[in-house]
Parts: structure tokens; sequence; C-alpha cells
């Protein structure tokens, strides 16, 4: 499918929703793809990807960022704890802040650093066990611990259940998000994101529709 169509999805549901051009973030998912793939979409302009992996982050985005301006690379795997202070040298945003332990881990850092970058609450819509995520009504809670250590949260992230609808899963986010004066809203993903933007998403992330099929091997 490639960047510039996805992009024009994107404009497309931005004007199709009501919404203002530009409002959408595209976040271009470039965990485990070749080099040359994300390259590519760098000399295309595209400017922001998402990572699921400490590790293969801190391998590939500083010398990119050193040969392209304007880099902006968001944290969209599970965070462990004892990478915390690694992954806030790396990142620009982190979407998957999901428990207690990793709020305080971040709080402590981010007094020292005197910095943050973005974060995102990750909430569980679909309250699946095997999955991440703070569950819907303890959503409140957990975002009112996390404003008492000063963290400054910029909004709320959800992965769907597979298989199963979107639709309701993104309200539910969005409805969360209104009730705590949060504006940002992490949804939507290759097979839904246009009615993620049309339930309010702010950043969209899109991975095997922009580079192709990941090879795991």
């Amino acid at each position: 499918m490639g960047l510039a169509e996805i992009k024009a999805r994107v404009a497309a549901a931005e004007q199709a929703a009501g919404r203002a051009a530009g409002a959408v973030t595209l976040i271009a998912v470039s965990k485990v793809q070749p080099l040359a793939r994300v390259e590519a979409a760098l000399e295309a302009g595209q400017r922001v990807f998402g990572e699921n992996y400490v590790q293969e982050a801190a391998g590939k985005w500083p010398d990119l960022r050193a040969r392209f301006s304007g880099v902006s690379v968001h944290m969209i795997g599970p965070l462990q704890t004892n990478k915390a202070k690694l992954a806030l040298d790396l990142f620009d945003a982190i979407h998957t802040l999901d428990r207690p332990s990793l709020a305080e881990r971040l709080a402590r850092l981010v007094q020292a650093r005197g910095a943050c970058p973005e974060l995102f609450v990750q909430v569980n819509t679909g309250a699946e066990p095997q999955k991440a995520g703070v569950l819907p009504g303890e959503t409140d809670e957990f975002i009112a611990a996390c404003r008492a250590m000063d963290l400054p949260l910029s909004g709320l992230m959800c992965i769907p259940p597979e298989g199963a609808d979107s639709g309701p899963h993104f309200l539910k986010l969005a409805t969360i998000a209104a009730q705590n004066g949060l504006t940002g809203l992490s949804m939507g993903m290759s097979g839904d994101f246009e009615a993620a933007i049309a339930a309010g998403a702010t950043h969209v992330r899109v991975g095997s529709a922009i580079f192709g099929t990941r090879d795991y091997g």
C-alpha cells in the first residue's frame, strides 16, 4: 500500500470526520523492519515512528536522528521498569504507561531530569487477561495517581481485542479521556485507523500497511 496512500487516507478520514487537516499524527510503526524500508520512509518525509523494543530502538535511531532532522520516536510496546531510564533517553513519547511500578519509576527519573516525553496511559478496554493496560474501571484512579506524582499525561492508548469491532473500544477510550481532561487518543492501527479518526484519534499507529509484512525470522 505504501506511505503516500496511507497519508492520503488519513487526510480523507480527517476531512470526513470534520477534523482539521493535520489533526492526526501518523506513527509509522517501524519495529522489526529492514533499515532500508525505514530510510525510504524518512526520505519520503515521514518523521514520526513507533518502536516496540527499547534495544532495537537504541541500535537504530541515534544514527538515523543524526542523519535526518525533526525525527520523533514513540515507544508503543510494553516497557520494562528496568529499561525506563534508557527509554527516556530514546523516546519522544511513551504510549504504554500501564502500571503503578512503571509510573513510580518514571516519576523519579523525570524529576531528576527535569524533562519528560509525552505520556499515554494504556487502557485495556477489552479487559483481556493476557494484555497489558489499566482496566477501564481503574483508569480514573490511576490517572489521579500519576498526576499526584507530577507526571504530565498527554492522553490514553488502547489496542482493541483482535477480531472485535473496534468502534466501542475507541468510544470507551474517548469517554475516559474526556472525563479526565485528556485530549490525546492513541488508537487505531492498519486495519481500523479510519474508524479511530472518526472517533477522535489524535495518533494512529500504522505499520504493515506502510512498510509491508514484517519478517520476524
